[in-house]
């Protein structure tokens, strides 16, 4: 059985993807807010401030940027637990079929795909670092890099894992299970992962044109999920691009602030050729290939446009979790 039909192996009605989605929200967007929200409060009071009368954005430069990463990775973390716990005990379902069709999480996929992809991300922006040493001032500061560091390393893993879990993983199941077909699960996750990013900072400097690379990212992640039959590339793909990102280089119009090595100085302007288009249409097939011959990828047709039914007639026995 595919990755996608795994969702056969628990319980799927309509209703209880509602209920989960509901649960799964709770878990990250208020109880997982909960403390950023307080802390955020109290330093907005604290200098003379108007909780009611403050922008999205003004919002992530009120506190010191590592405890503001913090907060921010804790809402995540606190929505993967939520998944997690819908999965298990209102789905029925092994976890592990959540992540993979394979007996279990192959490793060594996650580790390719983190490394791979932290190089090549790594190495763009130090070229256009060589390039353009204008645009950037250096940054570093050993003490608050080490606390970034310690923070990034544990907490953005969980933020990646829960956008890949939730949007390749219990969404594009679930609407393939409901709606019997791959590709609409695959265009409906990746646009509705494109379009919540619209609150990100970066869609005010940029401009909407922006949307295109993230839901081009999510296409892409979608692709390689159902193309390798697991979440394992993408698990570790959105984790490199995040944490080295994180890492590397900041801006003040970003969502993640940090304490980063570089801080890009430049100008916002509207998205142009390389931020937008180079990355969708040049990086991302290129990668494709890439991963294509390294896992001897067919059937190009039936994995991603394929109809999506049970195995057999009967029954499906469930999982087993190791």
């Amino acid at each position: 059985m595919d990755y996608i039909r795994q969702a056969y192996k628990g319980e799927y009605k309509w209703w209880q993807y509602i209920i989960g989605t509901i649960i799964i929200f709770v878990g990250w967007q208020l109880i997982g807010a909960m403390p950023f929200f307080f802390i955020a409060s109290s330093a907005i009071l604290k200098n003379g401030g108007d909780i009611f009368n403050i922008s999205p954005n003004d919002l992530l430069s009120v506190l010191e940027p590592n405890l503001n990463l913090f907060l921010m990775l804790l809402m995540f973390a606190f929505g993967l637990l939520s998944l997690f716990l819908v999965v298990k005990y209102l789905h029925k379902l092994p976890l592990v079929a959540l992540s993979t069709a394979r007996k279990k999480i192959d490793w060594k996929r996650v580790r390719f795909a983190f490394f791979f992809w932290g190089v090549i991300s790594s190495s763009l922006v130090l070229v256009d670092y060589f390039f353009n040493p204008e645009s950037y001032v250096y940054n570093f500061k050993l003490s608050k890099f080490v606390i970034l560091a310690v923070i990034a390393i544990v907490l953005v893993p969980l933020q990646t894992s829960f956008e890949e879990y939730l949007f390749r993983g219990y969404f594009m199941q679930g609407l393939a299970v409901l709606f019997k077909n791959k590709l609409f699960p695959l265009v409906v996750t990746s646009v509705i992962f494109g379009v919540l990013h619209i609150a990100n900072p970066e869609i005010e400097q940029l401009g909407y044109v922006l949307l295109v690379y993230y839901i081009g990212t999510g296409l892409f992640l979608g692709i390689i999920t159902l193309m390798d039959d697991g979440l394992e590339l993408a698990l570790g793909f959105h984790a490199a691009n995040n944490l080295f990102t994180a890492l590397l280089v900041t801006a003040d119009w970003t969502a993640f602030q940090t304490h980063s090595i570089l801080k890009d100085i430049s100008k916002p302007e509207a998205a142009g050729f390389i931020d937008v288009f180079f990355p969708v249409f040049v990086i991302f097939p290129m990668l494709l290939f890439i991963f294509s011959k390294k896992y001897k990828w067919t059937n190009w047709k039936e994995k991603l446009m394929g109809k999506v039914t049970p195995a057999t007639n009967s029954t499906i026995p469930r999982a087993v979790e190791d």
